[in-house]
């Protein structure tokens, strides 16, 4: 496993941490994102969509379960898979033709399909709250 940590004590570097991970990614365009509630996983894919030149503005989709953003170059499915109870849920909304597609895939809350994930190239940023304004991100693939 190749793991990378970059610490912040600002949202104001949220960018170089999204920079960052392009780079970490290397191609991989399936990033699952954890952290506890507030921990800056949606401020982190909004710089990734704004880099990538994403027109949509990004933002939780919590309620809907997947937003897909349109850019010039690069198409995004941002996925918050909090409100699923189990990986059948997953499967109903069709969690398998998303991963399957040559568009990035950013994953919130990505344990309930876990078992699926194993078998796509994946990179996992894990966020950690240091403080109100601290947070150590941890890239891994």
């Amino acid at each position: 496993m190749i793991e990378k940590k970059i610490n912040i004590d600002s949202i104001a570097s949220i960018r170089r941490v999204a920079e960052e991970l392009l780079a970490f990614c290397d191609g991989v365009k399936c990033i699952a994102f954890t952290g506890e509630i507030g921990a800056g996983k949606t401020t982190l894919i909004t710089a990734l969509c704004k880099i990538l030149e994403i027109s949509d503005v990004a933002s939780s989709p919590t309620f809907s379960i997947v937003n897909p953003y349109e850019g010039k170059k690069h198409s995004v499915y941002h996925m918050d898979l909090y409100r699923l109870n189990d990986i059948e849920e997953a499967f109903g909304i069709g969690i398998e033709e998303y991963l399957d597609s040559p568009n990035y895939c950013f994953i919130e809350w990505p344990e309930i399909i876990e078992p699926l994930l194993r078998g796509f190239p994946l990179v996992n940023v894990s966020i950690n709250v240091i403080n109100e304004t601290e947070r150590e991100f941890t890239f891994s693939k």
